[in-house]
């Protein structure tokens, strides 16, 4: 596992002060999407099935950046659509790091290079790029070939310029434990990425290709196999160690989406990005209109194989500091 001192730091003291408050409900880190245009078609996203006057839009600074403080989240996840479109993205970002939010900006990466220059290297940011396999799996995903060399090239030049660089791999029911093997050695070892993250494929419903998601025995699997004989200890993965533990089926945990709330041109998302049940305009509403304990595993059929990080890391992240034991566990890993 790999989480810097300083993120751990903030994000321990942060949960402390809920505890302390007694506040049931609240966001580890928010995934705000400025724009749903995107410059690729990928198989598993539906994001740029929205209406041509919708991709047309670009959310305004101020909105953005309203939608962060209103929730409270320490964390920014900035996503898209590709947010490398949006003209004032590095913007955004400058005002987010000015309040010592931790910024993870998501990208294909194509448009990197030429906006790179546009942002400084900081503690509290990095750029974090989605990679879906090796050469020919990644832009089998992508439904572009070539992608793979840009994005891998764009990854070797940010990180020649200081930036921290994480990715962002997805996993489908066409991957084998070794082919996650191959692509997890590769990040961490050859191209040096500084944090993975991982994530089974869920069923978004307005993704073009609906065949190759994981059911819930076959994550397991699949993930048990490719973490055998301490693969995973090796690798510099930004989970927790009991979230990697559920991915292979030794733990459980109920869904607990209101973690990471999703803010996009449309509203506050109800209940999860993944997942649309409509919007609402503050997110007050959204936490207090969603009725939170009807979806999940066992509760919503949509969510029956759904292991998701999305749901289910902020589930891990509170057991873990509900234990001192997994503290010191995960502690071990920063």
């Amino acid at each position: 596992m790999s989480v810097s001192m300083r993120q751990s730091m903030r994000i321990g003291s942060y949960l402390m002060k809920q505890k302390l408050t007694r506040n049931k409900k609240f966001p580890l880190i928010v995934e705000l999407e400025p724009l749903f245009a995107c410059n690729l078609k990928c198989a598993g996203c539906g994001k740029i099935q929205q209406p041509h006057d919708v991709l047309k839009q670009r959310m305004p600074v101020e909105q953005a950046i309203g939608a962060v403080e209103e929730c409270g989240a320490p964390m920014v996840s900035l996503a898209g659509g590709e947010p490398l479109m949006h003209k004032d993205i590095d913007e955004i970002v400058r005002q987010l790091l000015a309040r010592k939010k931790f910024v993870f900006l998501c990208t294909n990466a194509l448009l990197l290079p030429k906006h790179l220059h546009k942002f400084k290297p900081s503690p509290y940011f990095a750029f974090v790029v989605h990679i879906d396999g090796l050469k020919e799996r990644h832009d089998e995903s992508v439904c572009k070939e070539g992608v793979f060399d840009e994005a891998v090239a764009a990854i070797k030049l940010a990180k020649s310029k200081g930036f921290k660089v994480n990715t962002n791999t997805t996993f489908f029911n066409t991957d084998t434990p070794q082919t996650i093997i191959e692509v997890l050695n590769y990040l961490n070892d050859d191209l040096g990425i500084d944090e993975m993250q991982i994530s089974p494929a869920y069923a978004y419903e307005k993704a073009p290709d609906q065949d190759h998601f994981l059911g819930v025995t076959e994550t397991r699997e699949l993930f048990r196999k490719a973490f055998a004989d301490g693969r995973r200890k090796k690798w510099r993965l930004n989970h927790t160690p009991l979230f990697l533990d559920f991915l292979e089926g030794k733990q459980d945990f109920s869904c607990t989406a209101w973690g990471i709330p999703s803010y996009s041109l449309l509203g506050w998302q109800k209940p999860c990005y993944l997942m649309s049940d409509g919007y609402v305009q503050t997110y007050k509403e959204l936490i207090e209109t969603t009725d939170w304990d009807s979806y999940g595993r066992g509760k919503d059929p949509r969510c029956a194989n759904c292991m998701a990080h999305c749901g289910y890391e902020p589930s891990a992240v509170l057991a873990t500091m509900g234990s001192l034991r997994e503290t010191i566990r995960a502690a071990r890993g920063i």
